[in-house]
């Protein structure tokens, strides 16, 4: 009777475990997918904000509870609703807008959820003409949408240019 038993018991170990494990596998997921998705994604941003201003951020921002964004010059979080009247209101002022990432680093840590941290670069034209170069260190976390990744939280400080 003992060794029907423990017969029995490591049974079920043993089939517990494999559920485990093929959990686990079915958890596995293709990094550097996940990192060229969202690369992609980042290039399309900056050429849509390039061709048709800052308002065409809207598209790239996660329009949920869950967003926020400390934007430099500011020392706390905003939703959505109130980086979206910033940028409206700044999107009229200027008449051309160029950025690229200067450095990017992008952390899978899902297939649906990645965290980043880059130095962004660019050059911004005010209606009035005038040129001012920018760069600005940023770090956010992205979330995979059926519509596309998104940029879901973050922080951006602008820096020194030289």
């Amino acid at each position: 009777m003992m060794n029907a038993k423990y017969f029995w018991t490591l049974a079920i170990i043993t089939f517990l475990f494999s559920c485990i494990q093929e959990q686990e596998k079915g958890n596995e997921f293709n990094k550097q997918a996940v990192i060229t998705e969202i690369n992609k994604m980042f290039d399309n941003y900056h050429n849509d904000i390039k061709s048709t201003g800052l308002t065409s951020e809207f598209k790239y921002l996660d329009n949920s509870d869950d967003f926020f964004w400390v934007p430099p010059g500011q020392n706390c979080a905003l939703s959505y609703d109130s980086v979206k009247a910033i940028l409206e209101k700044n999107a009229v002022a200027f008449r051309q807008i160029e950025f690229h990432w200067d450095t990017l680093q992008i952390f899978p840590l899902s297939a649906q959820i990645a965290t980043y941290s880059g130095i962004v670069s660019g050059t911004m034209i005010d209606t009035s003409g005038v040129k001012s170069s920018v760069q600005i260190i940023e770090s956010g976390t992205v979330i995979k949408r059926k519509d596309g990744w998104k940029l879901l939280s973050g922080q951006s400080a602008t820096l020194t240019t030289n």
